[in-house]
């Protein structure tokens, strides 16, 4: 069998391309630039693997603290007007629409709530908080306020008092058992007007829900308490509703609609769809940025090959007089821009992978470097930087780098492959 009959990539072609890849002094600039090349792969492969997972981690993060702590779809009434003419959105069939609800099949859990700002006060110290007017046994379903782990208190004692978020105890300077003060200004109605409400409570219950702006703000009472203190006798302020599978939760509309007269809706993705476009946006954007990266570090795999080729031209034209056929000297070539791409890709992975793993340790030797304050969760809204490794960002960050690696050493593969043997060796 000649060697123009062998099959493609036959073994001599692995060994010659490995031979080319392998340094010598009098070539020392192809090393260098063999190192450069899968240097620069592995770190863009890294910062790539390592982006999306960041992304991802944050994202899910961030859904996660809204749908473990607020209401997948609130229902309230659009309001109507009583004889008197006052104006009201109030729903005094609060109890039969919340039963009505929770027949629909695929919701997990729909709860009455009384809603309020109001000012809590411990000491010489005050805050704004948003009170939740809630039953005990609503509040104990509600997945990062009834986490036993990152809370503290006994939640059944929850009728004894208020819950607090552990941004808000802080403020305040309070823990369990002691008291603050909830002033209200629409409080009750005297014939001189409505004179501001001022009550105290036990705090019998210190959650942390993962989010600072809710754990900085909300607070809990129990739900016919709430109803006397914001005047919302025989009457609640909505219903929220949990269902199976929040990412649909635009599949239950109309059977919520339809729960009761002048019903509307205002769903999680209300709330917070214009931040998830944006991050969505972002993570696109970020893709581009970090596969022009890529390709950057992929073009050096050219500039590389480039540069075997010149310092490898005698070796070619003798290959060539040999026999060697110009599709074997393309895959020759071809595998030495090859092996660098692939090992520049598995170690990309392999420290992306390790990046995303270790993330809390580098954030706290990144925050311990910097003098702390790295990341303010005031601003990110949760308390640390997340990653979550995703196979579908791998792969995709595998298969850009490879195809990358593998197209931009076509050229000079062919180039190789087209030399002629005569010019190779004509002052040799």
């Amino acid at each position: 069998m000649t060697l123009a009959q062998t099959r493609p990539f036959a073994a001599f072609e692995w060994m010659i391309a490995w031979r080319y890849l392998r340094a010598r002094r009098a070539e020392g600039g192809v090393s260098v630039m063999t190192w450069i090349s899968l240097i620069g792969i592995t770190l863009g492969v890294m910062a790539l693997i390592a982006t999306l997972a960041v992304r991802a981690g944050f994202r899910g993060e961030f859904v996660d603290t809204i749908l473990g702590t607020n209401a997948h779809v609130t229902v309230y009434s659009a309001g109507s007007t009583s004889e008197t003419g006052a104006y009201s959105r109030l729903m005094p069939d609060y109890a039969a629409r919340a039963a009505v609800i929770r027949a629909i099949p695929g919701v997990t859990r729909a709860a009455p709530l009384v809603r309020g700002q109001v000012m809590l006060t411990a000491a010489d110290r005050s805050n704004v908080a948003e009170v939740y007017g809630i039953s005990a046994e609503d509040l104990a379903t509600i997945p990062r306020v009834a986490n036993p782990e990152t809370s503290l208190g006994d939640i059944s004692r929850f009728g004894e008092g208020i819950a607090i978020g552990s941004g808000l105890a802080r403020e305040l300077g309070v823990g369990l058992g002691d008291r603050v003060r909830m002033i209200s200004p629409n409080g009750a109605k005297t014939p001189f007007g409505i004179s501001p409400r001022v009550s105290s409570y036990e705090v019998v219950y210190i959650f942390t829900a993962g989010r600072w702006d809710i754990d900085r703000t909300r607070a809990y009472m129990p739900f016919a308490e709430a109803q006397t203190f914001f005047n919302r006798e025989g009457a609640a302020d909505e219903v929220e509703v949990f269902v199976a599978d929040p990412e649909a939760v635009d599949d239950w509309a109309p059977a919520l609609l339809a729960s009761g007269p002048g019903t509307m809706l205002w769903t999680w993705r209300d709330a917070s769809g214009s931040f998830l476009r944006a991050l969505t946006m972002e993570d696109n954007v970020m893709f581009v940025i970090l596969s022009i990266l890529v390709l950057i570090a992929a073009m050096n795999i050219t500039s590389g090959l480039i540069m075997l080729v010149k310092n490898k031209g005698r070796d070619i034209g003798i290959l060539r007089t040999m026999g060697l056929t110009e599709g074997s000297v393309l895959r020759v070539f071809f595998l030495c821009g090859a092996f660098t791409g692939t090992l520049g890709t598995i170690a990309g992975v392999a420290l992306g992978c390790l990046f995303a793993l270790y993330i809390d340790q580098i954030m706290s030797l990144v925050n311990w470097v910097g003098g702390g304050g790295v990341w303010d969760p005031s601003i990110r809204g949760i308390y640390e930087l997340p990653a979550k490794l995703q196979l579908a960002d791998v792969l995709k960050a595998v298969g850009l780098s490879l195809g990358l690696s593998l197209v931009v050493t076509i050229f000079p593969a062919r180039r190789a492959a087209r030399l002629n043997p005569v010019e190779a060796l004509r002052y040799e």
